[in-house]
Parts: C-alpha cells; sequence; structure tokens
C-alpha cells in the first residue's frame, strides 16, 4: 500500500523568522563575522576620515590664503578701482562724490604714505596709512589702547611699536617736508635755486594704541603706523608728487548679498566720472580673487593645485583601498557562500545579502569616519595656535554639505561597488565547485589569459590618459587636464593590481631567493608566496595602495614645493630693497645695509622714465654680475649684457618684439637700439646695463639699493635693516617683499604639514590592509601549519616563516609602490602646478627611504597577530578541524 502525499489547498502562513530572509541572513553573517568586519570597517572608517580631513583642510586652507593676498581690502563690500597700469585717478573731489552716493556709509582711498617716524635717535622712514571712519576699511585690528582721533595722535602695529621701543602714552616724531607751491610745476633741474628749499616739519605724536596686521598687509614694510584718514591726506597732498589714488574702499549701509546691483554701480561709476573711460566697480571678493590670481601666475594655487588636487587623490586611493578589503573579506566567503547554496539559499538572494552587507558596513564606518575626520580637523585647529604658524587660522571648522555628503556617498558607494564583482563570483560558482579550494589564474587558463589582455589594455589606455592629462595641463587646460591625468592614473593602477596575480609572486619568490639559504623557515616562506598567488598577490597590493599614495603625495608636495619658491622667486625678485632719500646718499645707504647681520650682498638699481618702442616707461640699469648675484631669478638676470634689455613676455607682446628682436630705447641724452631678451619674471620687465642706460639718460633719476636676506628670520633681518638705513646720512624707507614671501612659503609649509599628516593616514590603512590579508591567510593554513609543527617546525620556526613571508610580500608592493608614486607624483606635478609657471620636480628620497624602511617593518609587524594564532594552536587540533 503506497500512501499518497496531498498538497495543502490553502496558503500556509508565514510563521515568525521567515519574513525578510535576506537581511536575516545578511544580520546573521555580521554577527558571526565580527572580526573579519571589524578589520575591513576601519579601512573604511580611515578612507572617509581621510577624505573628510582634506576637504576640510582644503576649506581652510583656502580662505587664508585668499584672506593673506587680499588682506589690504579688509572688509570692505565695493572696490571702486582703476587699472593700475593706466593713467586714470581719483582726486579728492571723486573720493567725495563716491561717498555721497546712496547706500554708502563710509569710503576710504586705497594708499599708503611713507613718513620718517622716530623715537628719538631709533627709528626711520615708516608705512604710514590712514584710520578710515569704518573699521570694515581697515585691515589692523586694535589690540590695546584707543584709534586715534585728533591729529596728533597714532596707533602702531606691534612691530614698529618694538622697534621704536615705546608704548601707549609715550610720543614719536613724524619728520616732514612742505614744498614751497608750484615745486611739482617748474622745469628747473633744481627747483629749490628757483622756488626755496622745503621746510622741514617735525610733529610729535602721541601713541594711544597698539595693533596687529593678522593677514599681513604691511609686512613688507616691516609693519605700519596709523593715522586719522584726514591727517593722512593733509601730509600726503603737500608733497609735489603724491602717489595717484587707483582704488577706493567702499562700506556700505547694508552688506551685499552677492553682486554689486546694478542701480548701484551706475550711481559709483556716475560719481567717478572723469577718472577715465576704464572704472571698474567690484566686490571686494571679486577684486580679491583678481589680485589673487595675480600673485599666483593666473589661478588660485591653493584651491585648484592642493585641494582639488589631494582631494581627488584622496577620493581614488581611498576607493582602492576599500575595494581591496572587501574582495579579500567577501572572498574569504566564497565556501560559505556555497554551503548555503547547498541547503537551498537562491543565487539573487545570496547576491542581496552581500550587496546589503556592504551597504550597511560602508554606512556604519563612513559615518563613524566623517565625524573622526571631523574631529580630527577641529583638534587641529585648536592646537595650531601653539606652533607660531604665521598665519591666522579660524577657531572652528566649517562643516559644509559636501564635506558630509561626498565621504559619505564614497563610504557607502565604493563598499558596495567593491561586494559586487565577489558576490557575482560566488553566485555563479557551482556549490560543490566552490567547496573545493580555487586554483589562482594562469596563463594556461582562459581566465588568465584574459585577465592578462585586460590589465594590458588597461595599462596601455591609463597611461595615454595620464600623458594627455601632462599635455593638457602644460597647455594651460589644467581642470581637464586633472580629469585625464586622475582618469588616467586610477585606470593604470587598476591594470597593475588585476595582472598582479599573474607577476607578483613570482617577483616575491625571485627576491626571496637571496634570503632562502638562512633556513627552512625562509624556504618555506618563500615557497609560501608562490603557494597561493591570489593570497600573496591580495596582501602585496594592500600595502602597495598605501605606498603609492605616500610617495605620490610625498613627490607632488615637494614638487609643488619647490615650484612654489620658484614662483615666489618670480614674485619677489630682490628680499630687500632701500630707497635713499637723495641720491647724494646712496653709498651711505648701501654700506648700512650691506653691514646689517643678516643681509648678503648688494646693488644699485637705478630708475628713469624713457621711451622704449615708442612707449614711455620706466626702465630699471644694473650692473649685470652684481645683479645676477642678489636676485632671486639668477638664471634670466644673467642673460644682460651691454647692447640687451630684458623685457616680460606681456611687455614684448604689447610691443610687437620678440626674443633676439631690436627695439628703440630713447632718452633725454640719446638714442640706442637694444637686443631683447625675454624673462618669465614680471619684476625684471625692461632691465638694461649701467652701462646703455648711461648713454640715453641725464640726472633726472633714482637709485635705490637691493640686497639679499641670508638670516633665518626675514622679518627681524628687515627690522634691522630699517634701523640701520635710519642711521645713514640721508636715510631712506625701506621695503622688505622677502617678509612677505616669506608668510606665503608658511602657508605652503602649514598645507604641506597637513599632507604628512595625512601619509600617516596611509601607513596605518596599509599596515591594516597586511595584517588582515595574513590574519585571513593563516585562519585558511590552520592545517598547513599544523601540518608543519607535527613534522618538526618549532614555534620559534613558524614564527620565522611568516615573518619572512610578511615582510618579502611588503617589500614587492613598497617598491612598486614607490616607482608607482614617482611616476604620479610627477605627472600630477606637471598636469596641476603648469599655470604657475615653470614646474620643478623633486624625489624625495628622504621619505621614500623612510617609506621602504617602515614598509619592511609593517611587514614584520603585520605577521606578529597571525604568528601568534598560528602557534597557540596544538597541531592534534588543528589537524582534526574539518
Amino acid at each position: 500500500m503506497t500512501a499518497t502525499l496531498t498538497p495543502p489547498t490553502t496558503t500556509p502562513t508565514p510563521q515568525p523568522g521567515t519574513r525578510f530572509p535576506t537581511a536575516r541572513l545578511t544580520l546573521g553573517q555580521m554577527r558571526r563575522s565580527t572580526g573579519r568586519l571589524t578589520a575591513a570597517g576601519v579601512a573604511i572608517l580611515i578612507s572617509t576620515a581621510f577624505v573628510a580631513v582634506t576637504l576640510l583642510a582644503g576649506g581652510v586652507i583656502n580662505g587664508t590664503t585668499h584672506d593673506m593676498v587680499a588682506a589690504q581690502y579688509a572688509d570692505a563690500d565695493v572696490v571702486v578701482s582703476v587699472p593700475q597700469a593706466g593713467s586714470g585717478s581719483f582726486g579728492p573731489e571723486t573720493v567725495e562724490a563716491i561717498g555721497a552716493v546712496d547706500g554708502v556709509a563710509a569710503v576710504q582711498p586705497l594708499t599708503t604714505w611713507f613718513g620718517d617716524l622716530r623715537n628719538g635717535g631709533k627709528g626711520g622712514f615708516q608705512a604710514v596709512a590712514p584710520v578710515p571712519s569704518d573699521p570694515r576699511l581697515s585691515p589692523l585690528e586694535l589690540t590695546d589702547g584707543t584709534w586715534p582721533a585728533a591729529g596728533d595722535e597714532v596707533v602702531l602695529t606691534t612691530r614698529v611699536a618694538d622697534r621704536l621701543e615705546v608704548g601707549i602714552g609715550d610720543t614719536v616724531t613724524v619728520h616732514r617736508e612742505i614744498y614751497p607751491e608750484g615745486w611739482n610745476e617748474s622745469t628747473a633741474d633744481d627747483p629749490a635755486t628757483e622756488l626755496g628749499e622745503p621746510e622741514e616739519v617735525r610733529t610729535e605724536l602721541t601713541v594711544t594704541g597698539i595693533t596687529e596686521d593678522p593677514y599681513g598687509a604691511f609686512t613688507s614694510y616691516g609693519g605700519t603706523a596709523a593715522v586719522p584718514a584726514a591727517t593722512l591726506d593733509e601730509w600726503r597732498l603737500a608733497e609735489p608728487f603724491p602717489d595717484l589714488v587707483q582704488e577706493v574702499l567702499v562700506a556700505l549701509d547694508t552688506p551685499l548679498p552677492g553682486d554689486v546691483p546694478s542701480d548701484l554701480r551706475d550711481a559709483l561709476l556716475d560719481a567717478t566720472a572723469g577718472a577715465g573711460d576704464t572704472v571698474s566697480v567690484q566686490t571686494a571678493d571679486e577684486v580679491a580673487a583678481q589680485r589673487t590670481a595675480e600673485q599666483t601666475g593666473g589661478q588660485d594655487i591653493v584651491f585648484l593645485v592642493f585641494v582639488m588636487t589631494f582631494a581627488a587623490i584622496a577620493l581614488l586611493i581611498a576607493a582602492m583601498v576599500i575595494t581591496n578589503t572587501f574582495q579579500v573579506l567577501v572572498a574569504q566567503r566564497t565556501r560559505t557562500l556555497a554551503l548555503l547554496r547547498c541547503i537551498g539559499a537562491g543565487t539573487g538572494q545570496l547576491y542581496r545579502s552581500v550587496l546589503l552587507e556592504a551597504a550597511i558596513l560602508g554606512l556604519v564606518a563612513s559615518v563613524a569616519g566623517i565625524v573622526v575626520g571631523a574631529g580630527l580637523a577641529q583638534l587641529a585647529l585648536a592646537v595650531a595656535p601653539g606652533f607660531d604658524l604665521g598665519v591666522p587660522l579660524p577657531a572652528t571648522i566649517t562643516v559644509t554639505t559636501q564635506t558630509v555628503l561626498l565621504p559619505l556617498a564614497v563610504g557607502v558607494g565604493v563598499t558596495v561597488l567593491a561586494a559586487i564583482a565577489p558576490a557575482r563570483s560566488a553566485t555563479r560558482v557551482a556549490p560543490l565547485a566552490a567547496l573545493r579550494p580555487s586554483d589562482a589564474p594562469t596563463l594556461r587558463a582562459r581566465a588568465g589569459r584574459t585577465r592578462l589582455v585586460v590589465s594590458i589594455l588597461c595599462l596601455v589606455a591609463g597611461f595615454a590618459a595620464l600623458g594627455l592629462g601632462v599635455f593638457l595641463g602644460m597647455r594651460g587646460a589644467t581642470q581637464f587636464g586633472l580629469v585625464a591625468a586622475v582618469g588616467g592614473g586610477a585606470l593604470a593602477f587598476f591594470g597593475v593590481v588585476l595582472s598582479a596575480v599573474l607577476w607578483l609572486p613570482r617577483v616575491a619568490a625571485g627576491l626571496g631567493n637571496l634570503v632562502s639559504r638562512t633556513g627552512p623557515a625562509a624556504r618555506l616562506a618563500v615557497a609560501n608566496t608562490l603557494r597561493n598567488p591570489r593570497r600573496t598577490a591580495a596582501t602585496s597590493t594592500a600595502l602597495l595602495i598605501g605606498v603609492t599614495l605616500v610617495t605620490m603625495m610625498s613627490t607632488g608636495a615637494a614638487s609643488a614645493r619647490m615650484s612654489a619658491d620658484a614662483l615666489l622667486d618670480e614674485s619677489f625678485p630682490f628680499d630687500v630693497s632701500a630707497v635713499p632719500s637723495d641720491d647724494r646718499y646712496v653709498q651711505d645707504v648701501r654700506d648700512a645695509v650691506a653691514g646689517t647681520d643678516g643681509v648678503g650682498k648688494t646693488t644699485l638699481v637705478t630708475r628713469a622714465t624713457v621711451t622704449v618702442g615708442g612707449s614711455d616707461t620706466t626702465v630699471n640699469a644694473v650692473q649685470p654680475g652684481e645683479f645676477a648675484s642678489v636676485v632671486n631669478v639668477p638664471e634670466d638676470a644673467r642673460m644682460l649684457e651691454e647692447g640687451f634689455i630684458l623685457l616680460s613676455s606681456d611687455s614684448a607682446g604689447l610691443l610687437g618684439v620678440g626674443s633676439n628682436d631690436v627695439t628703440t630705447v630713447e632718452g633725454p641724452n640719446g638714442t640706442i637700439d637694444l637686443t631683447v631678451l625675454i624673462t618669465s619674471s614680471q619684476a625684471l620687465d625692461h632691465v638694461m646695463t649701467a652701462a646703455d642706460f648711461a648713454r640715453i639718460t641725464g640726472e633726472n633719476t633714482q637709485t635705490e639699493v637691493w640686497g639679499t636676506v641670508t638670516g633665518s628670520d626675514p622679518a627681524a633681518v628687515l627690522t634691522a635693516v630699517q634701523n640701520a638705513v635710519a642711521q645713514a646720512d640721508g636715510s631712506g624707507y625701506v621695503v622688505g617683499p622677502v617678509a612677505q614671501a616669506e608668510q606665503f612659503r608658511q602657508v605652503v609649509d602649514v598645507i604641506l604639514g597637513i599632507v604628512v599628516g595625512l601619509l600617516a593616514v596611509a601607513v596605518v590603512i596599509a599596515l591594516i590592509g597586511v595584517t588582515n590579508t595574513l590574519s585571513l591567510s593563516v585562519i585558511e593554513r590552520t592545517r598547513e601549519s599544523a601540518t608543519l609543527r607535527a613534522i618538526g617546525l618549532d614555534r620559534g620556526q613558524l614564527r620565522a616563516m611568516l615573518a619572512v613571508e610578511g615582510m618579502l610580500i611588503a617589500g614587492v608592493g613598497a617598491v612598486l609602490g614607490i616607482v608607482l608614486g614617482l611616476i604620479f607624483g610627477w605627472s600630477g606635478a606637471a598636469t596641476a602646478l603648469a599655470l604657475m609657471g615653470e614646474v620643478r620636480y623633486a624625489v624625495p628620497l628622504t621619505d621614500i627611504a623612510l617609506v621602504l624602511g617602515i614598509s619592511l617593518v609593517a611587514g614584520l609587524l603585520a605577521s606578529v597577530v597571525p604568528a601568534r594564532t598560528a602557534v597557540r594552536t596544538p597541531p592534534v587540533a588543528a589537524l582534526a578541524v574539518e
């Protein structure tokens, strides 16, 4: 009799616990794999924090540098200006008309006057700035006392007060001259013979306050004094040839929410009618961005080069680290997933389970990474004031939408993407086949040949795109160049990683032959690198990623530092300049400058107005040999000889001449034809030899002294030069571009300091990756290790085997990472820094040696935990595991 099974006629009610099987499976897998997930989660956390810190630091650096370059505009709402190279200017009536426009709260002409400011025998020519009616129009910040309210009061910056050795309540004396009426209209060689000598006036000023110049608006002048605007205008306009006012700062009753409204713009243009046809009305931010671009070779160096480039690199490397870590994690689960297939789990269920697990892990770790990154950035701002960075930094970080969403998207998105390929592989393999150990791809197998072809295509296409990016960057298309270079670098790196399983174990074994004769442990370690090529490649790739990042950033940062130095040298071609009050005292002033501690060589630079190629302009005359030894761009200066003139490319373009063309220079005493030499430094524009200069010019010249600063503290040397010149006959005023250049270098140093901090993160990521993969490999080799113990390998030899294996794999990854890092670092520098001018390529040998040493130590340390696990398991117990 045969029993018949009748299927139920009704749908059974789902029992508790059977709903959402994929979610239950996922959470169960995660609970059973807490240890493995923790290692992957830490890598994701650190990578996400890396991205968050980079973005937050980029915002701080960008804002700080912008504020430094634009310090002279303070917090003005609008800047009304005429081109500085033009002939237009604003007179007192025009400034007053600007102030009368509806909605204007205060105005201030942007001007600086130099006066002889002394306290007894101390002091000398000093920059004097106005104190405007609205504090928004001054870059100075009052730190003690009060602002001056009367014409006999003054405030001093800390540096000037220290130089004069005065404090609040003390008095200083300003020496100036009142010229007879008609002085500037006199045609006599010496107007004093016709109109009489200027009258010397001394005014006692009481110090009412001490100020700071936080963003260095007056750094190159060694600080400043400030008097009421009306007082300064009286002193400035009493001179025969007062400086032209070409920029006026405007503070509005209501701050602008954005661009200048059309009605306000029209009203300001009407108020400046007669000042020229090229008057511009812009927001202070617009002018600041324009001035920043002029100082940085046409681009915002900090935002474009350091922030965008390093943020892109951070995103790319973080993606690779997360991908590699999660691939290893899922690959170790192939047998578990196959067992689930055997008991009835569908392929779609397993596929969704792996992706859900990746999403949960990525979300949790990314949120934690963002919090950690924000905390580290805030901690850095909190401790930064104690290191005297020379630049003001904000007290708190500014968290924006992109600093939260971008790292979160990277962490979750890349983790999920990293799980796709392993999940597909696990679900496509037949259950019984998946339970067998998988062999690594070989060139004899179709999969191995396919991998080789794909990796070669990636390498060729990647390096071609990288080369295209460099080409575009050097041609000025920096943004497109960066996209091509980053994309090409990523593709090429993917090709290296994809093909690593085919060649990297053999390279590791080849290097291992050098140490294989030291004992059985070393020979076993070398054999292990070939026994499981997948494991060897995965372990080495974890460190390769970190080393590539470290070397690339070190190379890029060092190249950026050298290129930035070159740009600063071109922007500030001399360190210090002293202008005597009269050419009769030139030698006295030069002796004073040359005799100051911290000053190297000096030279004389004489200037006069002549006609070059039909256009009136100012030329500088120098002694070529002396000049080249003083300026910061000696290569260009050495080109100068008698019969030649240095012109910038812009000036040559305006004159319609090129290199080695001839142009005519005409002066009061004659005409001379000179051959044109093109200089990359705008500051060396219109420079000729003193011998040629003497043939065409008369007595209407002005000579100043240029010098080099060899001291370690440029600001202190500048103060010493000011004091020395003040004691010389005739005195004179001193300008020190080296101090301003040093401020820019400090900003670059701060950026590089942040990069160095980020490099430490890369080492931690690499160490976690190596430790994770070695730990998982030990779990796979439990029976193998037990067998070795059973046949006589002692605990020390087992530890040595894993240590040698770890160092071999780490060494190969480090060497390859160094090579790739140099290539990518140089390519990134060539792409991103080309607009700064000539790119300088650096090889950070110290960093490379340090990276190689740390990598080997990391490989050794990464074997410690796995080795402890291996030696603690008794051979009999390990052999019993099925």
